[in-house]
């Protein structure tokens, strides 16, 4: 078996990549590209890869589209590494899932998870004693479940023979430093070049609750503001405080977040301490109360308040709509 960031020697090399169902198709297209890319601009047949379901049947992915499988997964095949995609629902359809998934571990078998795929892994203890991530929704409640793994915020994570990703774009960075680790700095960049991409992130860069895009450069201020409240969602600080963090006048910030966002600062920041709090809702089992302090609220009665006017719904039913769509699991359960 060939190492994983060593090349096969002397034929492609081969990656199974096994689909839960409810998966996103960026993530999978995000794995699967590059190696497609990387044999195209070569010429050469570098990589192979099967994709599997559980039983073989085609999966439908989370925007419900299904999508064809050469197989069923085989846990005594012997690829050079399996890469496990998964999003919403991740511990249901992992289930029965994790003695398989040891039997590949016990051959050798570099694993990989994408996004939620790092449940299945956990579930069945070969994260245990490993560095890990998973989807940003979904870092407290996977570190809750998995004390052994050390859970953390990276965009992904290589540690020996096991390597986790936070989603698409993090899996598209994986995927092309595997590329480059194999076949060369070259070859990466020219496979990146086909898919106009630039890639500009670090494994080791924290997953973002929020994505800058073109915010950073246009305006890095305002950027730099968010950045700000992303990291304080648990104790808010003063919108006056964050204007001299980022060297602005109160008015000029409010005036530039007008402009940029069409809301006010303070608008924006309990926008996002309201989203983050509803993702906790719908995932967790967590009191509401325990809920709303974790996100900066004096009370539970001045988080409903806030909750119900931005949502229109109550924390309770917001909470009861999710037990409806889907048993109260971690892995992402919702995809609202």
């Amino acid at each position: 078996m060939s190492s994983l960031f060593s090349p096969a020697e002397n034929r492609p090399y081969q990656i199974d990549v096994l689909v839960l169902p409810d998966f996103s198709l960026m993530s999978l297209a995000a794995t699967v590209e590059p190696l497609r890319a990387a044999n195209r601009v070569s010429a050469q047949d570098l990589y192979h890869w099967r994709l599997l379901s559980a039983d073989g049947t085609p999966p439908s992915s989370s925007s419900g589209i299904p999508v064809m499988m050469h197989g069923g997964f085989d846990p005594d095949a012997s690829p050079d590494a399996l890469f496990v995609i998964a999003a919403f629902h991740a511990q249901r359809h992992a289930k029965g899932l994790s003695r398989h998934l040891r039997r590949m571990a016990h051959h050798g078998v570099p694993l990989a998870g994408i996004e939620s795929g790092s449940w299945p892994l956990a579930m069945a203890g070969l994260l245990d004693g490993y560095r890990a991530t998973t989807h940003w929704e979904d870092l407290d409640e996977f570190a809750a479940a998995f004390p052994r793994v050390e859970v953390v915020a990276d965009r992904y994570v290589v540690d020996r023979e096991r390597l986790t990703a936070g989603g698409a774009a993090p899996a598209l960075d994986m995927i092309l430093n595997m590329v480059r680790a194999q076949h060369g700095l070259t070859l990466a960049l020219d496979a990146a070049s086909l898919f106009i991409y630039d890639q500009k992130h670090l494994a080791e860069d924290p997953q973002p609750i929020v994505s800058m895009g073109r915010l950073a450069n246009i305006d890095p201020e305002v950027a730099q503001a968010i950045r700000c409240m992303q990291v304080h969602i648990d104790a808010p600080v003063p919108i006056a405080a964050i204007a001299r963090r980022v060297g602005l006048s109160v008015r000029t910030l409010q005036l530039r977040f007008q402009a940029r966002l069409g809301v006010s600062p303070h608008a924006y920041f309990l926008d996002l301490r309201l989203a983050a709090a509803r993702r906790m809702l719908q995932q967790s089992r967590q009191d509401a109360a325990e809920i709303a302090v974790a996100h900066g609220f004096s009370s539970g009665s001045a988080f409903a308040r806030a909750f119900r006017q931005r949502y229109g719904i109550t924390p309770t039913a917001t909470r009861r709509q999710a037990a409806d769509s889907a048993p109260l699991l971690t892995g992402r359960p919702n995809a609202g």
